[in-house]
């Protein structure tokens, strides 16, 4: 296939913005989601009755079990951001193409 003259091939790919936004993102991401293993682990402690780590916090049952709970909520919280940022950083990598020039799948 023969290229014609005006034909620039940075054109496809956008300038795009610095992913700084999405990196910033994704490290908070991750502290949550690190914070949230680490309550999970302080409230599963407790529970198995070893020394409280959060000390009067958890020292009986139900503070135990509610470290336990906010520590899932979280580090899913945590995790679901961090997906979250990774699927927008790298969205901005695709091609600018036409979308009658892709390939049709049946």
């Amino acid at each position: 296939m023969k290229l014609s003259d005006g034909f620039d091939a940075r054109r496809l790919r956008p300038k795009g913005q610095s992913n700084w936004r999405f990196r910033i993102g994704a490290a908070i991401a991750a502290l949550l989601a690190m914070l949230g293993v680490l309550m999970t682990l302080a409230g599963v402690g407790s529970l198995l009755g070893h020394a409280p780590a959060l000390g009067e916090l958890n020292t009986n049952k139900v503070g135990s079990a509610v470290i336990l709970v906010i520590g899932l909520f979280v580090l899913y919280v945590g995790v679901w951001l961090w997906r979250r940022c990774r699927r927008r950083s790298r969205q901005s990598q695709a091609l600018n193409m036409s979308p009658h020039l892709m390939k049709k799948h049946d």
